[in-house]
């Protein structure tokens, strides 16, 4: 009868029937929070996949669960969380160089690489990688951070050290050659932990260090190499400009050579032209030479068949005695008389009177 009464009570009393209600709700959340601390629930975050494993009964799942997802757990269930995002391992023992420790990074100790010359070089690289199939993970290496410690570390520094060991001391300062032992390193990883569920997507190397000691024979060695290249480079711009200095002469001596026959040829032309000049003057001459005996001719036959021809001869020995004072006269039958015209006539064979 009295707790009858006492609920009576409460149900006429609204401030209690409050704090009836508030007092509930306060035990609700309370279970609620022992639920999700206990291990009761597992809150799967984004970019993250879960595998359940169950102690009595199903075992490991084959199917993961992608977050983000709050899970019911339960008596002898977890859940195995594994990240989707890309993974970076470093391997820097330098402090500085901006490496920070979080759920998708972890820093381990540079990796020594003994080169093919038999030199030390310590070698700071980063591993970018990914997990493809958690639920082979799971099963083949086992739940956390155990891929890292049993499959990636291990299997990283020795394909590194593969890689890179074929690669000799000096052979670091070429990047085409350095990058191309990275891509096999990275290949070889990938061969090794394929079977896992993970794949490696790049690796980088990042610096890498030789011992003081070699670190200063390579600089020395380096520049009694470029004194070399310099040297080949001297002698073989002098090659090239010897070349160049025969080209030249060879050319200018076709130029003269030429030049030469074209004076030739020109002197030629100049001695044909002259000859033809000469041959045509000679010919030219000759006509008028010809012309003026053929007149002379003419004229001497008008002489001897014209009237006034003696009329002419005698004038013309009349110009003769011309300032003469004294004549000296031959006698008898062959002399010769200068003032008997018909005589000078005939000598000079033509008719007198």
């Amino acid at each position: 009868m009295a707790r009858l009464d006492l609920l009576k009570n409460v149900n006429a009393n609204p401030k209690r029937r409050r704090a009836l209600f508030v007092g509930v709700l306060v035990l609700g959340a309370i279970f609620v929070v022992w639920m999700v601390t206990s291990g009761l629930t597992t809150y799967i975050r984004p970019y993250e996949s879960g595998i359940r494993q169950s102690r009595y009964t199903g075992g490991i799942s084959a199917t993961a669960r992608v977050g983000p997802a709050l899970v019911f757990t339960g008596p002898g269930v977890t859940y195995h969380l594994f990240p989707t995002v890309v993974q970076t391992l470093n391997l820097n023992s330098a402090a500085g160089e901006g490496d920070r420790e979080s759920d998708d990074s972890r820093t381990i100790p540079s990796l020594e690489v003994d080169s093919s010359d038999g030199s030390k070089i310590q070698i700071d690289a980063t591993i970018l990688y990914r997990i493809t199939d958690p639920y082979t993970v799971m099963t083949k290496i086992g739940p956390g951070r155990l891929f890292e410690d049993n499959a990636l570390i291990p299997k990283g520094q020795q394909a590194l050290k593969q890689a890179l060991g074929q690669l000799r001391a000096e052979d670091f300062y070429s990047e085409t050659l350095r990058i191309d032992a990275t891509n096999k390193a990275r290949d070889a990883l990938n061969e090794n932990v394929k079977e896992y569920g993970i794949v490696v997507d790049h690796v980088l190397v990042r610096q890498y260090r030789y011992l003081q000691e070699y670190q200063s024979q390579i600089e020395e060695r380096k520049v009694q190499d470029q004194l070399v290249f310099t040297n080949q480079s001297m002698t073989e711009a002098k090659k090239m400009e010897a070349a160049r200095v025969k080209i030249d002469a060879e050319g200018q001596a076709k130029v003269d050579l030429e030049q030469k026959r074209g004076d030739t040829e020109v002197q030629k032309i100049n001695a044909e032209a002259d000859l033809y000049s000469r041959k045509k003057r000679a010919d030219g001459d000759l006509l008028v030479s010809l012309a003026k005996a053929k007149g002379t001719e003419l004229e001497n036959a008008a002489y001897k068949t014209s009237a006034g021809a003696d009329n002419l001869v005698g004038l013309d020995m009349a110009k003769v005695l011309e300032g003469v004072d004294v004549l000296f006269l031959q006698g008898g039958p062959g002399g010769t008389n200068p003032l008997d015209l018909n005589q000078t006539l005939r000598m000079f064979d033509m008719e007198g009177r």
